[in-house]
């Protein structure tokens, strides 16, 4: 078995009570079967609280109102650690914010930027990620994997990683690369033509590729299309109430009178506004926070290093590709409606609270992840469809 870690991941450590959220509110927290039968076997003065604090027939832990954790105190503490120890945990708790994703003998492992403390360690980091590996004896057969489409999904993956990591490059160059990759390797996944994608790799690291790529990047930027997309949020299922809001006031602040009802006349002053206000945020940013590139590669190599592999199952490539670039797109998005908000200043802390905002809306909710890759199937970015 080979286990793969980034280079990161043994620097987190849970701030429990100091961090300025709690993961154990705003989602259903299921306790694996192990967990549940230890918990049936509780005695002394807390076996009562145990019992009526979980739903014995769903396998979940209860939640107040609040959605908060029937487990969870005043001081965002939990009582069954306190009473229990830290062995009394399902595995769910004991997991996050680690997160696995499982191939025929191989585990890779990664830290969720949906908790604050891991968002603040990727946002924080300067140098390129690294991925570790590490072995094990232990081996496994899966029904219907293909060994061959994987490994080449992981060359693939390789590939557009080193790209983004190559700061010699403008990062939208970077982005472009990447996509034209994923595209014309899903091209030859649909064609089930998996022995030329060695030919996408050598293509894309031409002169001639990346002078086509800045070629496109050179048209006028699509507004409809990230307008289109940062309203596909809304038909997401919401994990936390005040998501919703935050995004209702963010739209406005980016784009003007929500659903642009008014003229055409009216719409196109939006639009100036929104070119207007995204060129000084720039400036800004390269003047006051000129990492800010640094933390969309991070992101970047984050969902793809997650969710790319998974294509192995379902052979979307691109759209797993257009997922982690919509999603950081849409965090920009975001950050420059907080930007506008806090009367055109930013601090780190925004940014953080930001990424794993997002990120807890859409990668802890299956529904929202199949949503958001079926939006991408329908809506896909325009750049080389027309060279299919």
């Amino acid at each position: 078995m080979l286990y793969t870690i980034p280079d990161y991941y043994h620097e987190f450590s849970c701030i429990a009570g100091e961090c300025e959220d709690t993961c154990c509110a705003g989602w259903q927290i299921v306790a694996d079967e192990a967990a549940l039968k230890k918990y049936k076997k509780v005695t002394g003065s807390f076996k009562k609280r145990i019992r009526k604090s979980i739903n014995w027939k769903e396998g979940t832990f209860k939640q107040d109102k609040n959605k908060r954790c029937a487990f969870l105190n005043e001081q965002n503490l939990c009582d069954m650690y306190t009473a229990l120890g830290e062995k009394s945990l399902c595995r769910t708790c004991k997991m996050y914010p680690r997160h696995v994703e499982e191939f025929e003998d191989v585990r890779e492992m990664t830290l969720s930027v949906s908790c604050p403390e891991v968002a603040r360690i990727l946002l924080g980091k300067k140098e390129p990620v690294r991925f570790l590996t590490y072995e094990s004896n232990k081996e496994e057969e899966y029904d219907d994997f293909d060994p061959f489409l994987y490994s080449k999904l992981v060359d693939a993956r390789k590939v557009m990683i080193d790209i983004l990591q190559d700061r010699s490059k403008r990062l939208d160059l970077r982005v472009g690369l990447v996509l034209a990759i994923a595209h014309d390797l899903q091209v030859r996944i649909k064609r089930e033509d998996i022995f030329s994608i060695d030919d996408v790799f050598e293509k894309y690291q031409t002169e001639k590729a990346v002078q086509f790529v800045e070629a496109r990047l050179s048209e006028d930027e699509n507004y409809a299309f990230i307008k289109k997309m940062f309203r596909n949020q809304y038909l997401m299922e919401r994990l936390r109430d005040d998501w919703e809001p935050h995004l209702l006031e963010a739209e406005s602040l980016l784009y003007g009178d929500i659903g642009c009802s008014d003229s055409e006349e009216q719409c196109t002053k939006y639009k100036e506004q929104y070119a207007k206000n995204k060129q000084e945020f720039h400036t800004w940013l390269n003047t006051h926070m000129p990492d800010y590139e640094i933390w969309y590669e991070q992101l970047l190599v984050y969902f793809i290093s997650t969710y790319f592999c998974g294509a192995v199952y379902d052979g979307e490539a691109y759209v797993k590709v257009q997922m982690a670039v919509v999603s950081v797109l849409l965090i920009h998005e975001l950050l420059m409606a907080q930007w506008l908000k806090n009367e055109k200043m930013l601090e780190m802390e925004d940014v953080v609270d930001t990424v794993y905002r997002y990120s807890r809306e859409l990668e802890h909710s299956d529904p929202n992840l199949n949503l958001m890759e079926k939006l991408m199937r329908r809506d896909l970015l325009s750049w080389f469809k027309k060279d299919e």
